[in-house]
């Protein structure tokens, strides 16, 4: 029996995840933290598990490379953003966290058609971002669930987020800045 046929769960596993976006968000916004938080885990869970069957087995697809990182960029800004909703999180900070990833797609949009055709790869800074916006939400909702989490979280991830998102999306400019000088003078 060949393993190939079954390289269809990676992007059914990144559909669910889809599809669990909408109980996540009803969740936060009815203040059912132990409900979110178990969806985010699963969520989580199916994150890690496609991309390891992907990777695994080489089950890779043009789907999953595009729906893969937008599904997961859609829980994390759902999150960001029920949590502003509920008062949780400051606005600004829900403003900033969705503002570097649109000055990111703006500035991919604007070298795609300016420049040419690009390679475009999270960078280190844009996946530490990533990783402490998960951390902060998670360590978040686990505080607002009632499960033990020290308080001081709260304010820390925000500060947090708040420093990497800048640095990540500072970044981000510079070096497609860099990139798109050195193609137009060549």
């Amino acid at each position: 029996m060949s393993l190939e046929r079954w390289r269809w769960i990676p992007n059914a596993l990144t559909f669910l995840r889809i599809l669990l976006i909408a109980p996540f968000a009803g969740g936060l916004l009815a203040e059912n933290y132990r409900l979110s938080l178990l969806i985010f885990v699963v969520a989580a869970a199916t994150d890690a598990f496609d991309g390891f069957l992907a990777r695994h087995f080489n089950w890779r697809s043009r789907f999953g490379a595009i729906a893969d990182p937008l599904a997961d960029k859609a829980l994390l800004l759902t999150a960001y953003l029920m949590l502003t909703l509920t008062g949780v999180f400051p606005v600004w900070l829900f403003v900033l966290v969705l503002g570097r990833d649109l000055l990111i797609v703006v500035g991919a949009l604007a070298y795609h058609y300016g420049i040419g055709r690009f390679d475009m790869q999270p960078s280190l800074p844009g996946k530490l971002n990533t990783f402490i916006q998960i951390l902060v939400v998670l360590a978040v909702i686990v505080l607002l669930a009632g499960l033990p989490m020290q308080p001081w979280v709260l304010e820390a991830g925000i500060m947090l987020v708040a420093v990497s998102a800048i640095f990540s999306g500072l970044h981000y400019v510079l070096i497609w800045g860099v990139r798109a000088w050195r193609a137009k003078r060549s």
